[in-house]
């Protein structure tokens, strides 16, 4: 692919140098078409041609993103639970088991105990 882009750079060059030093050419007109006949066209063919290169780096990226939160499970569940024994007061029986994490969203239940919507009913 590289070899593409580095053989029609040339090309363009070549024809921007032949357009600055030509008697009716002019540098302006020679940098436009190195711009518009060169580094446009290769840019965007670069970018397309190098979009399965691209996605296979952030699907490999993912994956060890993946295997690294995975060995952390793995790794967090592996630990031994504290002892209840020692964990202080007994008192509080209606508390939720120290292994239960709390919902680290804040989001509310799936379904609530009780609406405050009424039911849908037709006209009398």
């Amino acid at each position: 692919m590289y070899l593409i882009v580095i053989a029609w750079t040339y090309v363009t060059l070549m024809m921007a140098v032949a357009e600055a030093t030509s008697s009716t050419g002019t540098v302006l007109g020679a940098v436009i078409t190195f711009l518009l006949y060169g580094a446009l066209p290769m840019g965007i063919l670069v970018y397309i041609l190098g979009t399965p290169s691209r996605k296979r780096s952030i699907k490999a990226r993912e994956v060890a993103e993946q295997a690294a939160y995975d060995a952390e499970q793995h790794a967090k569940a592996a630990q031994p639970a504290p002892d209840e024994s020692t964990a202080g007061d007994t008192a509080d029986d209606d508390k939720a088991p120290a292994s239960v994490a709390p919902d680290a969203g804040r989001e509310t239940s799936a379904a609530p105990e009780h609406t405050g919507v009424a039911p849908v009913r037709k006209e009398p």
